[in-house]
């Protein structure tokens, strides 16, 4: 898997790249503090690998990136797959000695940082070296390719000339106890990391009987359905299928699948509720019910969701 690059996306809006150079000095990022004397020229003293990111101090990771990449969690305690993914992509940083650090970011609690970072939905996993994001991923990505993927950061890291070390301040490196998730949300889990998403889906399904009120349930199985319908599928196929026959809701659907798999959360939305009026009963219920799915991934209370809600109900009443 090669690191997607996007020169064009920035941060601007959620804070200030303005005064940032290739080579900044050493950042006092979250605690951090010059290495002592006799350490490498590139290096700085962290109080941990995995620092706590917000829209107020969020500058200090930015610059800290122009030494080191910056690897950025934007996270959600709603999402199953994001509490999961945490402490796998915790651990793997862990192993390249200093080489890469990680910004946790509640998206539900940072706007500003989720409109700059275009995280459409959680997990979202963006980098960022010498100052400039990259994204990386949405959803969930095996471990053996999540450490594929880090190993590719700290190559492109170098090749742009950052490539410093972090030293971690004593006892304050310790390990984020990994979250306990409920016995069927955890089977779910290990079984989306396996792929075997048919597994994962009879799990969320037997939780919800058992817990109809289990949000995290309900939205974990939206999104395994989603992995489990994109599965096999290539891109060229779907979208070819929906340009030669626009009337097809079967192609529709896949390609709002798509949309909504790469973050283009409006596009999913604007393409099934502009299909929805020309539809018979049976055909507006599948679309319906998929936009409900829909919902449950990117969060009810997301603004593109509430618009979308308001649309759908003109649509039905």
């Amino acid at each position: 898997m090669s690191i997607p690059m996007n020169p064009g996306a920035n941060l601007r809006g959620a804070v200030d790249l303005s005064g940032l150079s290739s080579r900044q000095p050493a950042p006092q990022a979250a605690g951090s503090r010059p290495a002592p004397s006799g350490a490498a020229p590139d290096t700085v003293r962290v109080p941990s690998l995995v620092l706590e990111g917000n829209d107020q101090n969020f500058g200090q990771f930015i610059e800290l990136s122009s030494r080191v990449p910056v690897v950025v969690d934007l996270y959600s305690v709603r999402s199953d797959v994001s509490v999961a993914l945490s402490p796998v992509l915790e651990r793997l940083v862990g192993q390249h000695d200093g080489h890469l650090v990680i910004v946790r970011v509640d998206i539900d609690a940072n706007p500003q940082l989720v409109q700059g970072l275009q995280a459409t939905t959680a997990p979202t996993v963006v980098v960022l070296i010498g100052g400039q994001p990259m994204p990386l991923f949405q959803g969930a990505v095996p471990e053996a390719q999540l450490a594929d993927v880090l190993g590719r950061v700290i190559e492109a890291a170098a090749q742009s000339g950052v490539a410093g070390q972090v030293v971690v301040d004593g006892a304050a490196d310790q390990p984020a106890p990994e979250p306990e998730l409920p016995p069927l949300h955890q089977e779910a889990y290990d079984a989306i990391a396996r792929r075997d998403y048919a597994t994962a889906i009879a799990a969320y399904t037997k939780q919800i009987a058992q817990q109809p009120n289990d949000r995290e349930a309900v939205a974990g199985l939206a999104q395994v359905s989603l992995l489990d319908r994109l599965d096999g599928k290539t891109v060229d196929a779907m979208r070819s299928a929906a340009a030669a026959d626009a009337t097809s809701v079967d192609a529709a659907l896949d390609v709002a699948d798509l949309d909504l798999s790469g973050g283009h959360v409006t596009d999913a939305f604007d393409r099934l509720l502009a299909l929805f009026p020309t539809l018979d009963p049976d055909d507006r219920d599948r679309v319906r019910e998929r936009i409900l799915q829909y919902f449950e991934i990117v969060g009810v209370t997301d603004p593109l969701v509430v618009s979308a809600r308001a649309r759908l109900a003109g649509l039905l009443y």
